[in-house]
C-alpha cells in the first residue's frame, strides 16, 4: 500500500505541474504527459517495473474515451458528412495502411506484423492537431474542416482496428495472450466452442449491447435520476461501462468496441450530457495516467545505439504520410495555404497509436523489441508536430492563393444577406423572413445550419468572410448586408470588406461594446446593434413600471434614453482614438460626461413634466 501511494502521488505531481507547463508552450497535453513520462522513467528512474501494473488501469482510459466519442457521434450528423468521411477520410487511412504495410513486406517483414504497422501509423493526432488548429483559428479553413472530416474517419477507424487485431494473432500466440490476461472460465468456454458458436457468442454479445442502450439503459437511468443524488448518477454512468466492457472481455472482444457502440446508441439519448459530464474527469484522469506510463515505459536504447536510424524512419514516416496528404487533397480541390495545412498538420502519428501498439503487444502480435521502436517513432513523430506548423507559416503565405471550394452551392442568392445565425441571426432572420422577404442565409456552423434547414429556412454552410462565397450569395446585387457574427474582429474586417466592393450597400452589424461600435462604424458600417443593448432598456424600462412610472412614462423613458444615447454615440465615435483607452482618452471623457449630465436633464425634465399633467396643472383641458 505504501508503494502504491508514493506511486500515486508522483504521477498525479507530475500531472499538475508538468502538463499545465506543457500546454502553455503550445506542446498540448498529450505531450505533456509523455514528457513527463519520459522524465520520471528513462531520464531519473523514479518509477520501475511497477508501472507495468498501473498501465493495465490506466488503459481503462482508454475505454471511456472510445465511449464519450461514440456519445458525440450522431448517426444523423455523420450521414451529412458521409462524402468526405467515406471519401477523403477512408482513402487516407486505407492508401496509409496498403502503402505502409506494402513497403514493411517488400523489406522481409512478416504481413501480419506489417499489417499490424501500417494500421498503427496510419493514424494522427486528434489531441494536438484539434487543439493546434483551434489555438491557430484554422477549424473553419478548407484545410482545417478537411483535416477534421479525416481525424473523425481515423477515430471511428481505430473500433474495427482494435477488432482486427486479435485476429493477426497466430492461435498459439492468442492462447498465450489468453493465459495472461486471465480469461477465466468463461474464456475457457469460449476456447472450447465450434467456430459458428464463437460467432453466435461474439453476435449476441454486440446484439446484448445495441438492444440494452435502446431498451434497458435509458429507463434504469431514469430510475436513478429519480433519487435526485449526482453521486449516484456517476456511479450509473461507470457502471454502464464497467459491465460493457466487462462482457466484451468475457467474449473475447475489445472492451473498447462495447463502449464505443453502447456511446453511439446513446447519442441520441436525453441523458447524453449527463453521461458526458459523468465520465469526463475519469477518462481525463486515466488516460493522462497512461500516456505518462507510455512515456515511463519507453527503451531510448534503439535512439542511443542508432541515431540515424530512428531518426530516420521518423522522418520517413512523416514524409510518406506528407506525400500521399499533399495528393488527396489536390485530388480533393484543396488549395495553397490549405493544402499545406491538410498535408502537414495530418503528416505525424498519433496517440491512438500507443492504444494500439499497447493491444499489438498483449495479442503477442509485435514482439517486445519491435513495439518499444514503433512507440519510440510514434512519439518522436508527435514532438516534431509543432515543428511542422511552423513549416506551415512559412510555406503557407508564400503559395498563391489558389480558387477556394466553397462547401455550399448558392444556387438562389437573395437581396438580403445574413452573415451568421446564431442566437441573434437567427431573430432577425426569422422577423424579416415572416415579414413577407426572402434572405441568403450564411454560417459555417453545420448543425446550425442543417436545424434551420429542417424548420423550412434557407441557408447555406459556410464562412461568411470568405470573398468568394459572399460573391456567390449575390453581394454584387443585394440591398442589405446583416453581419451577426460572433467574432468581433472577423465582423469588423467583413463590414470594411464589404463598404469597399459595394460603396452604396447598406450595412447593419452587430457590436458587443461601444468600442465595438466605434470600430464597426470606421469601417462603412450604416446601423449598428449592441447586442444587449435593447435588452437593458427593456429589462429598464419593467423596473420603472414596477416603482411608479405608467406604462407611458417608461415608454417614453425608454424612447428618450435610446433616441439621446443612440445620437451621442456617433459624436463619441468621432473623438474615439483607435489603440487609446477610452479613460485615456481625455477628449472623450469630457464628452461622455457632458452627455451623460444632458441624458439625465432631458429624462428628468420628462418626469416632472408628466407629474405637472398628471396632478392637474392649468395646462390640463377642464
Amino acid at each position: 500500500m505504501d508503494a502504491f501511494l508514493f506511486q500515486a502521488s508522483l504521477y498525479l505531481i507530475a500531472m499538475v505541474v508538468a502538463v499545465p507547463v506543457a500546454a502553455r508552450l503550445g506542446l498540448g497535453s498529450v505531450l505533456g504527459y509523455l514528457l513527463i513520462g519520459l522524465l520520471i522513467g528513462p531520464v531519473t528512474g523514479l518509477v520501475g517495473s511497477e508501472m507495468r501494473d498501473l498501465q493495465h488501469i490506466a488503459e481503462f482510459g482508454v475505454v471511456m474515451m472510445l465511449f464519450l466519442i461514440g456519445l458525440e457521434l450522431d448517426p444523423r450528423a455523420l450521414w451529412a458528412m458521409r462524402g468526405k468521411l467515406i471519401g477523403l477520410g477512408g482513402l487516407q487511412v486505407l492508401g496509409t495502411m496498403a502503402l505502409i504495410t506494402a513497403l514493411l513486406v517488400a523489406t522481409g517483414q512478416e504481413w501480419r506484423v506489417s499489417l499490424a504497422l501500417g494500421m498503427i501509423f496510419s493514424l494522427s493526432s486528434t489531441a494536438i492537431v484539434l487543439q493546434t488548429m483551434t489555438e491557430k483559428r484554422l477549424m473553419q479553413t478548407a484545410g482545417g474542416r478537411a483535416s477534421f472530416a479525416v481525424l473523425l474517419t481515423q477515430d471511428i477507424a481505430v473500433i474495427p482496428m482494435l477488432a482486427l487485431m486479435p485476429l493477426l494473432a497466430l492461435p498459439g500466440a492468442r492462447a498465450v495472450a489468453q493465459a495472461d490476461n486471465g480469461s477465466g472460465a468463461v474464456g475457457d468456454f469460449l476456447q472450447s466452442l465450434p467456430a459458428w458458436g464463437a460467432a453466435l457468442t461474439t453476435f449476441g454479445a454486440v446484439a446484448a449491447v445495441i438492444l440494452g442502450g435502446h431498451y434497458l439503459i435509458r429507463p434504469l437511468f431514469r430510475y436513478v435520476h429519480a433519487a435526485k443524488l449526482r453521486e449516484i448518477n456517476t456511479a450509473m454512468a461507470l457502471m454502464i461501462v464497467m459491465v460493457i466492457a466487462s462482457m466484451m472481455t468475457l467474449v473475447g472482444l475489445s472492451p473498447a468496441l462495447g463502449t464505443f457502440l453502447a456511446g453511439v446508441v446513446l447519442a441520441n439519448s436525453e441523458f447524453k450530457h449527463e453521461l458526458e459530464s459523468s465520465i469526463e474527469p475519469f477518462k481525463g484522469l486515466l488516460l493522462g495516467m497512461f500516456f505518462i506510463t507510455v512515456g515511463a515505459g519507453m527503451n531510448f536504447a534503439p535512439l542511443i545505439t542508432n541515431p540515424p536510424n530512428i531518426i530516420g524512419l521518423v522522418l520517413a514516416l512523416v514524409g510518406l504520410k506528407a506525400g500521399l496528404l499533399y495528393a488527396l487533397g489536390r485530388a480533393y480541390g484543396l488549395f495553397g495555404r490549405d493544402r499545406w495545412l491538410f498535408t502537414l498538420g495530418l503528416a505525424q502519428a498519433g496517440e491512438f497509436g500507443f492504444v494500439l501498439v499497447s493491444f499489438a503487444l498483449g495479442q503477442r502480435i509485435l514482439p517486445e523489441a519491435l513495439a518499444q521502436k514503433v512507440l519510440l517513432i510514434v512519439a518522436l513523430s508527435m514532438l516534431i508536430t509543432p515543428v511542422l506548423f511552423i513549416l506551415l507559416d512559412r510555406l503557407g503565405p508564400k503559395q498563391r492563393p489558389g480558387p477556394q471550394t466553397a462547401p455550399d452551392a448558392i444556387d438562389d442568392p437573395r437581396q438580403i444577406i445574413i452573415a451568421g445565425v446564431g442566437r441573434f441571426g437567427q431573430g432577425v432572420n426569422r422577423m424579416v423572413t415572416m415579414s413577407g422577404f426572402k434572405t441568403t442565409v450564411l454560417d459555417n456552423d453545420l448543425k446550425t445550419i442543417q436545424l434551420m434547414r429542417k424548420f423550412g429556412f434557407k441557408a447555406y454552410f459556410g464562412d461568411p468572410t470568405r470573398p468568394d462565397l459572399l460573391s456567390s450569395a449575390g453581394l454584387q446585387n443585394a440591398s442589405v448586408l446583416v453581419i451577426c457574427l460572433d467574432d468581433y474582429a472577423a465582423s469588423t474586417r467583413l463590414v470594411a470588406y464589404a463598404r469597399r466592393v459595394r460603396p452604396d450597400l447598406h450595412i447593419v452589424a452587430r457590436a458587443r461594446d461601444r468600442v465595438h461600435v466605434f470600430e464597426l462604424v470606421r469601417a462603412g458600417a450604416n446601423d449598428v446593434v449592441r447586442e444587449l443593448f435593447d435588452s437593458s432598456l427593456r429589462a429598464a424600462r419593467y423596473v420603472l413600471e414596477n416603482v411608479g412610472l405608467s406604462e407611458f412614462e417608461a415608454a417614453e423613458a425608454q424612447r428618450i434614453f435610446y433616441k439621446l444615447d443612440r445620437e451621442g454615440l456617433r459624436d463619441l465615435a468621432q473623438v474615439w482614438k483607435p489603440g487609446v483607452p477610452v479613460e485615456n482618452n481625455s477628449e472623450y471623457m469630457e464628452l461622455s460626461r457632458a452627455q451623460n449630465r444632458d441624458l439625465e436633464n432631458a429624462l428628468m425634465t420628462r418626469e416632472k413634466s408628466a407629474q405637472t399633467t398628471t396632478s392637474g396643472s392649468p395646462h390640463e383641458p377642464t
